[in-house]
């Protein structure tokens, strides 16, 4: 099981990373409720670092706030591939950051189907210029478990693309 000092390792770990490239960081978060943003601040200094974090939790604030379209929406639904890559590049258009994090998922304990059952969350990581990555997991657990695991996913994620 996983630690909040999880999150304050990956999150101190992409500070740094931000930092010597003077770049800025921009969360948009559906079932994590702000939970990277938070991680995130939990570090001193990271306001060198951290530009915003947008808790988008309905698809009405997706679309306002993030520019996600009602048809995306429509057609693929809230927890998506499509979904979660438009609200990183949505984040990325909304502000001055560099890079964005993005996640949408079901953390339950209700709201899951045969096709994407309770844990299934999408992420998606945005830069500048730069294609967007987005990927798929199925965590299990409660629904705090989930949304844990999904701020570690997502924290995990930014670094692998940074150190790439």
């Amino acid at each position: 099981m996983s630690s909040d000092n999880d999150s304050q390792v990956l999150a101190e770990r992409l500070g740094a990373l931000l930092s010597a490239r003077s770049w800025t960081l921009v969360t948009a978060e559906s079932c994590t409720g702000g939970g990277i943003a938070s991680a995130c601040t939990d570090i001193a200094g990271s306001s060198g670092w951290f530009a915003a974090g947008l808790v988008t939790y309905t698809e009405a604030m997706k679309q306002r706030l993030l520019g996600v379209s009602a048809e995306l929406l429509t057609r693929h639904g809230a927890v998506s591939e499509p979904v979660a890559r438009a609200m990183a590049e949505g984040a990325l258009a909304a502000t001055d950051a560099d890079l964005a994090l993005a996640v949408t998922g079901i953390a339950g304990p209700g709201g899951g189907e045969v096709l994407q059952p309770v844990g299934t969350v999408w992420f998606a990581w945005a830069e500048r210029a730069a294609v967007t990555t987005t990927a798929v997991e199925r965590f299990r657990g409660s629904r705090g478990a989930v949304r844990r695991a999904a701020v570690l996913r997502s924290l995990r994620g930014a670094l692998a693309l940074l150190t790439d």
